[in-house]
């Protein structure tokens, strides 16, 4: 099967593989991102980290907390704050869904990885619930287990 359209024209930036790691993704959101010149020009360099980065809602807009975008290398005089908080866009109602489930439960905002989607930024922004130190340990012996039995098959089908 071949890739569908929008797939196509997806170029992944950035992915915060410690938000996988650390949290339960329960819904996935995507999210456009409200950025400067230099810093788009960063970005398709891939100079950006979501790492302790969240994101929060705050008088019904979306904005997106300690995403680092290193400052662009030709830029001018001109720089910004590679911290400052960035708006994220998104739809009034889904918003409004997603803060009444954040007051309602123990979930965060967590952005999941950054993106260029027919030329534009976007942000994959996740509801998460946070592990605990026990359910960690769990994925970690499940994937051991996992990684086992594929040595095991390989070795037999030799």
């Amino acid at each position: 099967m071949g890739k569908s359209k929008t797939e196509e024209n997806k170029v992944i930036v950035a992915q915060n593989k410690k938000a996988l790691h650390d949290f339960f993704i329960l819904e996935r959101y995507e999210a456009g991102i409200v950025l400067k010149g230099n810093e788009v020009k960063s970005l398709r360099e891939h100079k950006v980290s979501l790492r302790d980065s969240y994101a929060r809602i705050k008088n019904g807009e979306l904005f997106l907390y300690n995403m680092h975008i290193a400052p662009y290398s030709k830029t001018r005089i001109e720089e910004t704050n590679p911290n400052r908080v960035k708006k994220l866009l998104m739809h009034k109602s889904q918003i409004e869904r997603i803060n009444s489930k954040l007051n309602d439960k123990s979930l965060t905002l967590v952005p999941i990885s950054v993106y260029f989607l027919n030329n534009f930024a976007k942000v994959e922004v996740a509801l998460a619930k946070a592990k605990l130190k026990q359910d960690r340990r769990q994925d970690l012996e499940r994937k051991a287990t996992e990684r086992e039995i594929q040595r095991t098959l390989k070795n037999f089908k030799r």
